[in-house]
Parts: structure tokens; C-alpha cells; sequence
């Protein structure tokens, strides 16, 4: 999912999860449909004082309850998750003491524990290094390749062309969907950036009609 700063993004998917009550239209999810979402950086509080085990084990609530008693398989899946992204051995670790790029991949680890069918990410490579990049995306691919659908808000257009078979423009509502070389071309960036223009205060069709003299009141 693409589109400019403000053109609704994050709007769209709080709105799937129910976190958000659409004012118009509806949101149709399967009952059989277990979801994960992974909310951007901003939204999580690092000085909280927390393991990173005990982060990726909040993936296992809906099972376990968020007090309930993890058994041997719980943690051994915690276990897996951390390995697989790249962090063996820091489930110890308090949270402040990661970086960026460790606190996404235990981030993601907590997605890998849900086991969810539809994973929704938001804006989840920001102040992230390239070689953690790299991995996720990897991740991302192994779940396509499960059959999962992942629903990605991504900025860097680059990186949606290069790993990302399809492509939803948005600038206040849908400009355009389906392959992503089709959707993220010049002709549609451009039709999304005059759309997002339109909403702004500052856009040049909402400029007074009638221009005062110096000197002469309105």
C-alpha cells in the first residue's frame, strides 16, 4: 500500500482491524480469518520494562491469554520465532538496550508466533537498516509463499517495485490497484500527489478569489 503522507494508509488498515469505525462502506473479514498486525514504531513504548521474549510472547494472547501461563511448547516457539529473525540468544534482553533493526526483527518474531493468515504491516521498514531489510522481506516472501496475505504500507517506491507482485495507490481513496508495474507509475504518482494537493489548505484553488489592494479594506 502506497500513497503520500496523510492519504490514509494506516487509516485503512486500523479500519480492517476494527480499531477505526469506517464513517462510510464496510470492512468484511472470514470468521475463519486470524489476523496479525504490526502497528509502526512510533506506537510502541521502548522504556517499558520488558524482555524481548516477553515482547514476542504477547504474539501467543489469543491462545494464551495476556496472563495466562505459557507452557514448554509456547516458549519453544518463542524460541524458533527469535531465531528465525536473526535473534538467537536475546530473549533476555531488556527492550531499551536494542536497536532499531533488533526491535523490528523481535517485532516480526511476534508476528511469526500468531501463525496468522492475514498479516498487516504498517510502515514497517522505517529507520531500518538495509540488511534488516533484507531479512524481513524475506519473511514477507516466505509468507506469500504459505499462502498468507500481507498487506504492507511502504514508502520507498524502489523497494514496492522490487518485492512486491501488487500495489494499492491511495490519495484519500483509491487511485489505482492491481500489478504493482502497473499502479506505481509516474502517471498515477502524479494523479495521487494532485489529488493529496486538493485537500490542503495551502493548495493553490483555495487561494482568495478576490486579491486586496495595499491600503483598501476588503
Amino acid at each position: 500500500m502506497v500513497g503520500p503522507n496523510g492519504s490514509g494508509k494506516s487509516t485503512l488498515i486500523k479500519g480492517i482491524i476494527g480499531l477505526l469505525k469506517p464513517l462510510g462502506g464496510s470492512f468484511t473479514v472470514s470468521m475463519d480469518q486470524t489476523v496479525a498486525y504490526l502497528p509502526q514504531h512510533s506506537e510502541l513504548d521502548r522504556s517499558f520494562p520488558a524482555r524481548v521474549k516477553d515482547l514476542v510472547a504477547l504474539g501467543l494472547w489469543q491462545r494464551c491469554g495476556l496472563l495466562g501461563r505459557h507452557q514448554p511448547e509456547d516458549r519453544k516457539k518463542v524460541s524458533g520465532a527469535l531465531t528465525a529473525v536473526g535473534l538467537d540468544g536475546f530473549g533476555d534482553r531488556p527492550l531499551d538496550t536494542l536497536s532499531g533493526g533488533q526491535l523490528q526483527r523481535a517485532r516480526f518474531a511476534r508476528v511469526l508466533v500468531q501463525d496468522a493468515n492475514l498479516i498487516l504491516l504498517d510502515e514497517p521498514f522505517n529507520a531500518v537498516d538495509e540488511k534488516t531489510i533484507r531479512d524481513l522481506i524475506a519473511l514477507i516472501q516466505g509468507w506469500r509463499a504459505e499462502g498468507r496475505t500481507v498487506v504492507t504500507v511502504v514508502h520507498d517506491l524502489d523497494l514496492v517495485r522490487s518485492s512486491f507482485p501488487e500495489a494499492l495507490l491511495l490519495a484519500r481513496r483509491p487511485i489505482a490497484w492491481g500489478p504493482t508495474a502497473e499502479t506505481v507509475t509516474p502517471k498515477n504518482m502524479q494523479r495521487a500527489r494532485l489529488f493529496q494537493e486538493a485537500w490542503d489548505d495551502d493548495a493553490p484553488w483555495c487561494a482568495p478569489a478576490i486579491r486586496v489592494r495595499p491600503g483598501r479594506a476588503a
